[in-house]
């Protein structure tokens, strides 16, 4: 679609065109789109000049389409009513309120979406827009009503209203634990494949944090599988590729499915957990702060 400000020509030469085309005449397309007929004739002669071809030709009394302007006429009643009926739809379509948010890959798929469904019973006359970025940059765009990111709750600029605390700890499918080395003790998960996440944020909590802090090390890299986004490490987990870390709240459904499980009962605790941000200086809409509420709650 580059380059259309260079190639089209204005759209009301082409309603001019179009309008005379049609009525085979000059003065009755100055009729119709309340013109004069020296304007119109104006107008078609800017759009040949563009062009850099004669589209009509001019009679004393009539003009007739040549045959660029025939072929020309076919193609410029087409789009015209596409753009016509475009308009249209969008003045016919009901206004309806929105309520945008940003949160991180993790929080969207694995803790938001899956109770998103019940935020109907709440407003249902209000859509939900998500977007999904593990850029925090992205997050804070300020296109959006509120956000939802991992820190420490120190935001410049914004509220800050902490949602889920931060605790991590080994997962992994019972297929895979069924049929893997033994595994119980964290110096055990040295002999086993680590799922890692390659995040862009020097606090995210990988495997070399986690076994630190546990007392183990160093990480295998012999035994290391690395993927971009946390969900893809838990799905990696899922399909019994190895263990993965997994952040209490964003995993607690697959666990109680059954899907994952808990080898060890060791755990990480961090000061760091997931916190709702709202820029200071906006004053919610009455549907914004029904959905904060909503958020809030669901998060208890």
């Amino acid at each position: 679609m580059r380059g259309l400000r260079k190639d089209l020509p204005p759209l009301d030469l082409l309603v001019a065109f179009e309008a005379a085309a049609r009525h085979g005449s000059f003065t009755a397309a100055a009729d119709e789109i309340s013109l004069t007929q020296a304007a119109v004739s104006r107008q078609i002669r800017l759009l040949e000049e563009s062009l850099g071809q004669q589209l009509f030709m001019r009679g004393h009394r009539s003009v007739q389409l040549s045959a660029e302007g025939r072929m020309f006429l076919e193609e410029v009643t087409i789009a015209l009513n596409h753009i016509a009926n475009a308009a249209r739809n969008i003045r016919e379509t009901p206004h309806k309120e929105r309520v945008s948010v940003a949160a991180t890959h993790s929080i969207s798929t694995l803790w938001l979406l899956p109770r998103i469904k019940s935020y109907a019973d709440v407003d249902a006359t209000c859509d939900v827009v998500l977007f999904s970025s593990d850029i925090d940059d992205d997050c804070l765009s300020e296109d959006v009503d509120m956000i939802i990111l991992r820190g420490d709750g120190n935001w410049s600029g914004y509220h800050a209203h902490r949602l889920l605390d931060e605790e991590i700890f080994p997962v992994c499918s019972p297929g895979y634990l069924a049929t893997a080395p033994a595994l119980t003790s964290p110096a055990d998960l040295l002999n086993h494949r680590l799922i890692d996440v390659a995040a862009g944020h020097d606090e995210w909590v990988n495997w070399r944090i986690w076994l630190t802090e546990a007392g183990i090390g160093p990480l295998p890299e012999q035994r290391h599988l690395q993927v971009n986004t946390y969900p893809l490490a838990i799905q990696a987990a899922r399909d019994g590729l190895g263990v993965a870390l997994g952040w209490r709240h964003l995993i607690d459904a697959a666990v109680d499915s059954g899907d994952l499980v808990r080898p060890l009962a060791d755990t990480l605790t961090t000061r760091d957990g997931y916190y709702l941000l709202v820029r200071k200086e906006r004053i919610p809409s009455t549907h914004a702060q029904v959905f904060q509420d909503w958020l809030i709650a669901a998060a208890t």
